[in-house]
């Protein structure tokens, strides 16, 4: 069997081009953040998100992240405007972490690394199935939300609670009632530029809204997110602490604010 990707020496990132060439593309995500090179683009409109909570289904530890995953068979739980020309269903949510609360985000803003990184994302429902769009440039569209180290989000609690029930690789369990814009930070500000998905097979499919600001959690919640396993039940227990895609080169993309 081929080898599996992952986070570590053997099969970590600089290994994904081998089984997915497209890893080494000319649109490839995250990337670094430069502030003073980023222009205002002032034709960005807002965004705005309507999640129907009913959507929720499940929670699951797939041995690379915890997911939580929502009926898309519908359109349900939206993401319309800011750089979208159409509306995105809302598919899942996962995010991306560190082994401690120094780094762990996958983008970066001149420098700064966050403790972790949330991705919300959707797919365009013009293309009738999620397979498709991820062959169309405009297929997909990610809410990167960064998480920083101060006092404890009670909504983030939520669901850190359901993590004992998906402690190693292969569990899931159900999550229902959650609407995740509980997660957004107060300000909507956003940068946005054409990328990848952080994981292979890192399909260059996707319209990015990074969030300018980000969401504060505790200490103990971060640690209750290192409590996952990327082994399963029966195997000797590796923790979840390393799950994040370094910067990729930038190759002349154009990142946009939507803020002065």
């Amino acid at each position: 069997m081929a080898k599996e990707w992952g986070y570590a020496d053997h099969n970590g990132p600089d290994h994904w081009h081998e089984l997915y060439p497209i890893a080494k593309g000319d649109n490839q995500s995250p990337i670094e953040l430069h502030t003073k090179d980023i222009k205002h683009d002032p034709s960005l409109k807002p965004w705005s998100a309507s999640y129907d909570p009913g959507s929720a289904k499940t929670i699951l530890n797939n041995g690379k992240t915890c997911r939580v995953v929502f009926d898309d068979t519908y359109d349900r739980s939206m993401l319309r405007g800011g750089p979208l020309t159409a509306p995105y269903r809302l598919r899942q949510f996962h995010l991306h972490w560190g082994s401690s609360d120094d780094h762990g985000s996958e983008h970066s803003v001149d420098g700064v690394k966050y403790a972790a990184e949330l991705h919300l994302v959707h797919w365009n429902s013009k293309y009738n199935s999620f397979g498709s769009a991820l062959k169309q440039p405009d297929g997909v569209a990610v809410v990167g939300i960064f998480l920083k180290i101060g006092h404890e989000k009670h909504e983030f609690q939520l669901l850190l609670d359901a993590l004992d029930k998906i402690k190693t690789k292969g569990k899931e369990a159900p999550f229902p009632n959650f609407d995740p814009s509980c997660l957004f930070p107060a300000c909507r500000d956003y940068w946005t530029y054409h990328g990848s998905f952080t994981t292979p097979p890192c399909e260059e499919c996707i319209v990015w809204l990074l969030l300018k600001e980000p969401i504060t959690v505790s200490h103990e919640q971060m640690a209750k997110l290192r409590s996952l396993y990327s082994s399963a039940e029966n195997e000797p227990p590796v923790p979840l602490v390393r799950n994040w895609r370094p910067p990729q080169p930038v190759k002349g993309r154009v990142v946009k604010a939507s803020f002065k």
